[in-house]
C-alpha cells in the first residue's frame, strides 16, 4: 500500500462522526463479532491447562468486561480514535506458559505486576512518558515480524492436535477430527466468500457453530446444562488468586512490550486514515491507558488486550471511522461480561470445534509476520539477526530435560517459552547488530 496515499482521509465517516442509531448498532455487532479470540483463548487455556467450566466461564467474562472499558476510553476519552481492544496471542501465549509453569493465579498475578511496570514507564505527565521513546526496538518489522511468526508456531501445537478431542472425550480421534474438519472448512469458506459483509467477520463464530451443530447431531456433544448458571452477574474478582513469579512477570512484560508496539502501530495507521496526526503525549496516553485497562482486567482474570487490527481492517473496508461506533460495541462487550449465561454456553463448547476454529487464526498470526517483513531489506544482517531468533526460540522446546531441570526457574521459563526467548533474542540481535554493527561497518 502507498504510504503517501495512506496519510490522505479516505473515510466517508469521520472520527467525530455521528451515526444513526440502526447503522451504528449494526457496525457495532460487526466490530464486535470480530473479536473471536474473547472466546477463543480463554476455552483453549481452559482445555490446555484442564480448567473446570467456572474458570473458564471467568476468564471469558473479564475478558469481555477489560475489552469493552478500554474500547470505551480509548474511542471516548484518550485517543477518541475508533480503535477497538481485544486479547491478544502475545499474553494467550504467556498466560498459557505461565499457568502452566506456575499456576493461574501466578500467571495473572504477574500480569499485574509488569502492568504496573509499563504504566510507571508511561505516566502521562510531561516528561515522564519514556517508553515511547524506546519502542522503536520493538515496533521495527524485523522484529515484531518474526515475532508473531514464533507466536504462530508456537500456538500451532494447540491447532491440529486439538481436532481430536482429548483422551476419554466421547468421539475421541477420527470421529471428532471430522467434525474439526468441517468446522475449518466452514471458516475458510465464509472468509473468502463472505467479502465485506458481517459472514467475512463472524467466520470464527459462523464456523464454530456449524462444528457445534454437527457434533451435537451426530451425539458427540451435548449442550451445556445452564441451570446451575446465573443469567446476570458481575465477572468474579481474584477467581484463581493472587500470586507472582519473576519468571512469569519477566514473561508479561515482553507481553506487554508486543501488545505496546502493536498499538502504537495501529494508532498510527488509523489515524492516517483520517487524516489525523498524532502527538507523542496523546500516543502515550493510549498506552498508558491499555496498560491500566489489562492491570484492572487481570484481576478478575481477563486476558490481557491490545488493539485489534481486524477492527482495523473493519474501519479501512467500511470506510467507516466513526469512534461512536467502536464505541457502541465497548458497551455492548461490556453487557455481555455481566451475562454469565453467554460465557458458560460458550465454555462448554467443543474442544475440537475450537481447536479448529483457531487454527485459521493463529496461521493468520504466523502470516501477518510475513507481511509486516515485506519491507525488511534481507541482507545477511538482517537474515541471521531473524534466522538466528527464529530457530534458537523454538528449538528451546525440545531441549534434553536433564539439562532443562538444572537450570533456575527463570532460564527455565525464558528458553523453554518460544515467544520469550525469541522477543529477547531479537530485541538484544536487533539493537547490537542493526544499531551497533551496522553503522560500524558503513563507517569502514
Amino acid at each position: 500500500m502507498d504510504v503517501e496515499a495512506d496519510s490522505r482521509p479516505i473515510l466517508d465517516v469521520g472520527f467525530d462522526d455521528v451515526v444513526q442509531p440502526p447503522k451504528l448498532a449494526l457496525f457495532a455487532v460487526q466490530h464486535l463479532l470480530t473479536l473471536s479470540a474473547i472466546w477463543v483463548f480463554p476455552v483453549l487455556i481452559g482445555i490446555t491447562l484442564g480448567l473446570a467450566t467456572g474458570d473458564v466461564t471467568s476468564m471469558i467474562q473479564a475478558s469481555f468486561l477489560l475489552s469493552g472499558v478500554v474500547t470505551v476510553l480509548q474511542s471516548s476519552r484518550i485517543v477518541r480514535l475508533p480503535i477497538v481492544q481485544g486479547p491478544t496471542a502475545a499474553f494467550f501465549a504467556a498466560v498459557l506458559a505461565a499457568g502452566a509453569a506456575y499456576g493461574l493465579d501466578a500467571a495473572f498475578g504477574s500480569m499485574v505486576v509488569a502492568g504496573l511496570i509499563f504504566m510507571a514507564l508511561t505516566i502521562p505527565i510531561g516528561r515522564f512518558g519514556v517508553l515511547i521513546h524506546v519502542l522503536r526496538f520493538a515496533t521495527d518489522p524485523l522484529v515484531f515480524g518474526t515475532i508473531c511468526i514464533i507466536i504462530g508456531a508456537q500456538l500451532a501445537t494447540l491447532g491440529l492436535p486439538g481436532w481430536f478431542g482429548a483422551e476419554g472425550q466421547p468421539g475421541y480421534g477420527w470421529d471428532l477430527f471430522w467434525i474439526g474438519l468441517v468446522t475449518l472448512l466452514t471458516v475458510v469458506v465464509c472468509l473468502l466468500l463472505g467479502g465485506s459483509t458481517l459472514v467475512r467477520r463472524a467466520a470464527v463464530l459462523i464456523g464454530m457453530l456449524a462444528g457445534s451443530v454437527l457434533a451435537a447431531v451426530t451425539g458427540l456433544w451435548n449442550v451445556p446444562d445452564m441451570s446451575g448458571v446465573s443469567f446476570v452477574g458481575p465477572p468474579s474478582l481474584l477467581p484463581f488468586g493472587f500470586a507472582v513469579a519473576w519468571p512469569a512477570v519477566l514473561l508479561m512484560l515482553l507481553a506487554f512490550l508486543e501488545s505496546s508496539a502493536e498499538a502504537v502501530g495501529m494508532y498510527t495507521l488509523v489515524s492516517r486514515w483520517g487524516g489525523t496526526e498524532l502527538s507523542r503525549e496523546r500516543i502515550n496516553r493510549g498506552l498508558f491507558t491499555e496498560y491500566a485497562g489489562s492491570v484492572a482486567g487481570a484481576l478478575f482474570g481477563g486476558i490481557g488486550t491490545a488493539s485489534y487490527p481486524e477492527n482495523a481492517g473493519i474501519v479501512r473496508v467500511t470506510r467507516v471511522g466513526s469512534r461512536f461506533v467502536t464505541m457502541a460495541a465497548g458497551f455492548l462487550a461490556i453487557a455481555l461480561a455481566f451475562l454469565p449465561v453467554v460465557s458458560a454456553f460458550v465454555a462448554g463448547l467443543p474442544g475440537a470445534v475450537l481447536a479448529a476454529a483457531s487454527t485459521v487464526l493463529f496461521g493468520i498470526i504466523a502470516m501477518s509476520g510475513v507481511q509486516m517483513m515485506s519491507t525488511v531489506r534481507w541482507d545477511e544482517l538482517n537474515l541471521t539477526v531473524a534466522g538466528t531468533a527464529f530457530i534458537l526460540a523454538l528449538g528451546g522446546q525440545w531441549l534434553p530435560e536433564a539439562m532443562v531441570t538444572t537450570m533456575p526457574d527463570w532460564a527455565r521459563a525464558l528458553v523453554t517459552t518460544p515467544m520469550m526467548f525469541g522477543a529477547v533474542l531479537l530485541i538484544v540481535l536487533n539493537a547490537t547488530v542493526n544499531y551497533g554493527l551496522r553503522p560500524l561497518l558503513a563507517r569502514r
